[in-house]
């Protein structure tokens, strides 16, 4: 008989839990701080990951994999959170996998009592994150948009995710409102000047957390086909070594920030990264590995969301 959600979700936690214990050697202390669960949680899951036996010399599951691989992407690129699910052979380009694991460490925050701030970002995986949302009441937190949430034309971008956030979770959101790209550098600055978007930008510095997607800059760049620049302004971003993009920052094969180009008229929060704020990019796909390592390694992002061939791509080229 096949296992409904529920069950599949508490035997994929039972997994992750038997592994810490019997594999990473965590005490169930340490067990329950990183599921986010009381301590006798801990316990029960780990009892479950032996009664189910989801383990025996070795762990019989397929999340075992895919944490051995997170684990080695914390110690190489220095992460302060890694989370890879496994792999849909049928369907590779799917965000279902990273989008459940990205709404998972956003509900870990929602349900916290302390006020919390929330940044996200825009594109297809913020919005599948947002989906996988339970409805939830949120009156303490708050959320704020790191990106415009205007298109070219004139239009509320399709892929803006603030607004179902904010529908989902009841807490007070903040909208960028203004489009992602301006006409001339002049016009950015006049624009970021207006009171309601320095706001915005200041409560974007103070999130606790911020999720975003990780774009390529390549021919297949979501930017050019999804209509923000054109043709010319990503060829332009190519001459200058650009590779990828946050938030529509784009940047080299170096995670550095690059100096022109369509950066010059960009409305988005400026993206730094400090050791208080966890920056999580969720993407995946053999296109986006080249953006995915350097933003990694130019310390662009301290946490990642992915799936496991992607992860592995990212550990060869390592």
């Amino acid at each position: 008989m096949e296992l409904s959600d529920s069950e599949k979700l508490r035997l994929d936690n039972a997994a992750r839990a038997g592994w810490l214990y019997f594999i990473a050697g965590k005490t169930q202390d340490e067990i329950a701080r990183v599921l986010n669960v009381s301590r006798p949680t801990a316990q029960r899951l780990v009892s479950l990951c032996l009664a189910e036996r989801l383990i025996t010399f070795r762990l019989e599951h397929p999340i075992a994999a895919c944490m051995e691989l997170a684990t080695r992407l914390t110690n190489t690129f220095e992460l302060r959170l890694c989370e890879v699910v496994p792999s849909d052979p049928a369907s590779p380009a799917s965000t279902a996998g990273i989008a459940e694991r990205a709404a998972a460490v956003l509900e870990s925050i929602l349900r916290r009592k302390k006020p919390a701030i929330i940044g996200i970002g825009t594109g297809r995986a913020m919005r599948a994150s947002v989906e996988q949302l339970p409805s939830m009441d949120c009156p303490n937190h708050q959320l704020v948009s790191l990106v415009g949430n205007i298109s070219p034309d004139g239009s509320a971008s399709l892929f803006d995710t603030i607004g179902r956030f904010a529908d989902l979770t009841k807490a007070r959101h903040y909208p960028m409102p203004l489009p992602v790209f301006v006409s001339s550098k002049a016009e950015r600055t006049q624009l970021l000047r207006i009171n309601s978007v320095t706001r915005v930008h200041a409560m974007a510095e103070q999130a606790d957390l911020r999720l975003v997607g990780v774009g390529q800059l390549d021919q297949g760049a979501q930017l050019h086909v999804d209509g923000f620049i054109s043709r010319e302004e990503l060829l332009e971003l190519m001459r200058l070594g650009a590779v990828g993009e946050l938030t529509g920052w784009a940047f080299d094969a170096h995670g550095q920030i690059i100096d022109g180009g369509t950066n010059l008229r960009v409305t988005s929060v400026p993206h730094r990264v400090s050791d208080t704020m966890l920056t999580v990019g969720a993407a995946l796909g053999p296109s986006k590995v080249v953006a995915m390592r350097a933003a990694l390694k130019g310390r662009m992002l301290n946490g990642l969301i992915t799936d496991e061939a992607t992860a592995r791509a990212l550990l060869a080229a390592s």
